[in-house]
């Protein structure tokens, strides 16, 4: 036992003796009943951020970058000796609350899952209810309704501010003028099915380097006014100015007196070809799903008004048979 203390003392002296740890030492010699323990406490020094300009500097900060707060300690308990390292601050474990995760499962629990779904539906479909039957091709609908919205939200292009410019002004005479050799002259732009995009409004640009005026030709404006809106954003992204819109879907754009080709002929705030193509068919989608939705709703009126006439027409036939 005396020959383990005494090398551990040796240790210790030897272990005290590095020059890194000679500034600013606490060592303690605590003696319990059954051990000693040699501790070696340095406090924390906070390293300068600043770069060191002399040798002197650099030593102080290679002494300094070496020190914290924690502690070493030496036992010698039951003939062994132990060095040890500590913190003084003890830091109280947090609780931490399971997340529980939900298990994989397996391939063949998932096509049992979906086939369980498509019964449930397939009997909510063959039911010999009308109003299960309805009800249930109601709120299908609806959900793909929200669906869609979610969808088209996507697509909405945020509008630039609009530049400032002098609208020029036209006289009768000129107007007149430009609407004649609009109609004659055979350069013209369509717009389809994918609306106004950036590409439209590059082709009026592009038409606008040999002519004065350009035809935007609309091809399926059904919805009444859709031809004046056309007219009224093209305007504002081209910077032109509407000379006519025929009642044959077509609108006659004149690019002004003092017309410079801008640098980007496609607006920002519009589409491209592909992205508007796909907004279309969300618009076409939601406007079917809609007018589906309030079909449906008429129906299932219909039914309730049915079956309050059939149990009206039970009730006096009941009561006649009483009397």
């Amino acid at each position: 036992m005396m020959f383990a203390v005494g090398c551990a003392k040796g240790i210790a002296n030897q272990l005290f003796r590095n020059p890194r740890w000679r500034s600013g030492l606490f060592v303690h010699h605590l003696q319990f009943p059954n051990y000693t323990v040699y501790t070696k406490q340095r406090p924390f020094v906070e390293v300068p951020h600043g770069s060191a300009s002399s040798n002197q500097n650099v030593f102080e900060y290679c002494c300094r970058r070496h020190m914290s707060n924690s502690t070493v300690e030496l036992r010698t308990e039951d003939n062994v000796v132990r060095f040890s390292f500590s913190n003084n601050t003890k830091s109280v474990p947090m609780r931490t609350e399971k997340k529980w995760k939900r298990a994989k499962s397996s391939r063949k629990a998932k096509v049992n899952e979906l086939r369980f779904y498509r019964l449930k539906a397939k009997k909510k479909m063959n039911s010999p209810n009308p109003e299960v039957r309805i009800r249930y091709k109601l709120e299908k609908a609806k959900r793909k309704e929200e669906w869609l919205i979610e969808k088209l939200r996507k697509y909405d292009v945020p509008k630039t501010p609009a530049e400032a410019y002098d609208p020029e002004t036209l006289t009768e005479e000129e107007q007149h003028y430009l609407k004649r050799t609009g109609e004659k002259r055979k350069n013209f732009v369509l717009v389809g099915r994918r609306g106004v995009f950036g590409g439209v409004v590059l082709n009026m640009h592009l038409h606008w380097k040999k002519h004065e005026t350009v035809k935007v030709i609309c091809k399926p404006c059904n919805k009444p006014g859709q031809i004046h809106e056309y007219a009224e954003e093209l305007a504002r992204l081209s910077k032109g100015i509407v000379i006519d819109v025929k009642p044959n879907n077509a609108i006659v754009l004149y690019r002004g007196k003092n017309y410079v080709r801008p640098q980007v002929m496609s607006p920002v705030d519009t589409l491209s070809k592909d992205k508007a193509l796909e907004k279309y068919r969300y618009e076409q989608s939601l406007e079917h799903t809609s007018d589906f939705i309030e079909k449906l709703e008429k129906e299932l009126e219909e039914y309730h008004k049915y079956v309050a006439r059939y149990k009206k027409k039970d009730e006096v036939d009941s009561k006649s048979k009483a009397v």
